[in-house]
């Protein structure tokens, strides 16, 4: 079989597409996965209240009723910020604090109770950690 130069070229160019899609499919493959859990302030509100008493449940932490949670100051579309307060039954303060920035498309939670860390800076809370594995 004889290759001639139009042959030659379309192969080449054939070449060129395949590895142009291949490539495409890896970027996206790699950073296309993250995006932010609750993509909203209003979502990310209901979320914290809702992931935040599951993961105190979770650490044995009784509360005497749910999450109230209230939009942080300074908040943005950009970077959301949410703060939730309630207390323990033993009559412990609790705040559980979530933030989404859509730059970086990533979230943090922290979990105070009576002012002490039992989550600092988590990717998840509560049932939302185990939809990621």
């Amino acid at each position: 079989m004889k290759i001639t130069r139009t042959r030659a070229l379309v192969m080449g160019t054939l070449a060129v597409v395949v590895a142009g899609f291949a490539a495409g499919a890896a970027y996206l493959t790699v950073s296309g996965s993250k995006e932010l859990r609750y993509p909203s302030q209003k979502a990310l509100r209901t979320g914290v209240a809702r992931v935040g008493g599951a993961e105190l449940a979770r650490r044995g932490v009784t509360l005497t009723s749910g999450l109230t949670c209230a939009d942080a100051p300074g908040w943005t579309k950009e970077k959301m910020r949410v703060s939730c307060t309630a207390s323990t039954a033993d009559h412990r303060p609790v705040q559980v604090i979530g933030a989404g920035e859509d730059a970086t498309q990533t979230q943090y939670y922290t979990v105070l109770v009576n002012g002490r860390p039992i989550v600092q800076n988590a990717d998840c809370l509560g049932t939302d950690c185990a939809k990621k594995h």
